[in-house]
């Protein structure tokens, strides 16, 4: 996906490193390092030096019981820095819940409003509205003064994730693109260590939603609670491991204090893969338990791939039932897609999924025929492979619907290696319908 961003678009299957740049005296980290516009505009700059491609600018500290500043204040400390940076050609970001502050910051050639609050304000909605800036748009109990008061949620991650998609199906509705919008669930705003950690590790229900995921774990108490680091600052190895995480699991979007430690972490983020699997040969399955004993393959494939080495299932669609494709006079297949991040290459790779295949009795007899199971590598971030042992992208994957169903289920808006995006327009085999609480 493309987040659009004014004049600027990021491509999120890459990392997209913005630096916190907090122009206030009592930020919960970094407050008071810079008192005067020059040493911030040098401080943002240097950022871009180590590799952030955002800056993201704020003049209001939302660190848990912070104080509110006047609307002139936070102006006062942002505008001139945001009208520097921006007319260096750097994209600004502007970190506020204030609709007077985001419509002067873009009149200073801000790029983005990353609002704490998630657009709560119709005000704030209108100044985007009026806008092409690109939008963060993060959930918070509350506000800053009082969001830790009330932690109570039925299932974190449930929750979050169901705001998020509410409140940006909200700023759609009222005409803000939806390549615009990156979406962030607020790591440790109105929610205890705990409740961070359990959503922070879940990060891919967040990508579910299609848009855009920011990471924004930089130095915040839950790194404290987790790994026993009292003093903010001296989390920085440990909140680049956690962004590195949250990664893997679907987030592109990382904002982050430490901008060259950040970028060295991530270097280990190893590429996205998508593995189709499929089976309409049960191994033993009474009459009238046919699906149930296709599902047990599936699910025993996915036990499997978990023993492959350097790779981690990351998410895992539901299953469907699916129509034969191109060799018609067969019995229906039970498909899923799995979403695998893995540092072993395509072809051996290969080599892996065909053991796991024959260990379940696949046979190869009849082009398209039966088989207990059947494991495609429809995609694999970063290569475009077309050879006698492996075509990558697969070149039939968006001609089966057992293959774009379930990967628009977990992955909306997902674009291949070769940029071309998931989509049901070239769809003519292979009817899928979603298996309701499946049987095991």
């Amino acid at each position: 996906m493309l987040w659009r961003c004014s004049g600027f678009q990021f491509d999120d299957r890459m990392p997209i490193i913005m630096g916190i740049l907090n122009v206030t005296p009592d930020s919960f980290s970094d407050g008071g390092r810079f008192s005067n516009v020059d040493e911030a505009v040098a401080a943002g700059k240097q950022m871009i030096a180590d590799g952030a491609v955002i800056i993201d600018v704020g003049g209001e500290s939302t660190r848990p019981g912070s104080a509110e500043v006047t609307v002139q204040e936070e102006i006062a400390r942002t505008q001139d820095v945001v009208r520097a940076l921006s007319e260096a050609g750097i994209c600004v970001s502007i970190d506020t819940r204030h609709a007077e502050v985001a419509r002067a910051a873009l009149e200073a050639g801000a790029s983005i409003v990353n609002d704490v609050s998630g657009f709560r304000d119709p005000a704030m909605v209108d100044v985007v509205a009026q806008s092409d800036c690109g939008l963060v748009v993060m959930h918070m109990k509350g506000e800053p003064d009082t969001m830790q008061d009330d932690t109570t949620y039925n299932d974190v991650v449930v929750d979050v994730h169901e705001y998020l998609r509410d409140r940006a199906a909200q700023l759609e509705k009222r005409g803000i693109a939806h390549d615009r919008i990156c979406v962030d669930p607020g790591p440790g705003f109105g929610k205890t260590a705990s409740q961070t950690l359990e959503m922070v590790r879940n990060f891919q229900e967040f990508a579910r939603l299609g848009y855009p995921v920011m990471v924004a774990v930089s130095r915040k108490s839950y790194i404290g609670a987790a790994y026993g680091i009292d003093v903010p600052a001296d989390r920085d190895q440990a909140s680049a491991e956690e962004a590195l995480m949250a990664c893997e699991l679907g987030a592109s979007v990382i904002r982050t204090h430490n901008v060259p430690l950040t970028v060295e972490v991530l270097k280990g983020l190893r590429p996205f893969c998508v593995l189709a699997l499929g089976s309409n040969v049960p191994l033993v399955a009474n009459e009238g338990e046919e699906q149930a004993g296709k599902i047990a393959i599936l699910n025993h494939v996915i036990t499997d791939l978990c023993s492959v080495p350097d790779t981690q299932i990351i998410d895992i669609s539901s299953f469907y039932e699916s129509e034969p494709a191109y060799l018609e006079d067969q019995d229906v297949f039970v498909n899923a897609v799995v979403l695998v991040r893995t540092g072993v290459p395509p072809k051996e790779l290969l080599k892996y999924l065909h053991s796991i295949e024959n260990s379940l009795g696949r046979v190869r007899e009849i082009p398209n025929g039966p088989r207990t199971c059947d494991i495609d590598i429809v995609d694999y971030q970063l290569y475009i492979v077309d050879n006698d042992i492996l075509t990558l992208p697969h070149p039939r994957a968006l001609e089966r619907d057992f293959v774009v169903r379930p990967l628009a289920e977990i992955r909306p808006g997902y674009v291949f290696a070769d940029d071309t995006p998931l989509s049901f327009d070239g769809v003519k085999y292979g009817k899928a319908t979603l298996i309701p609480n499946p049987q095991f």
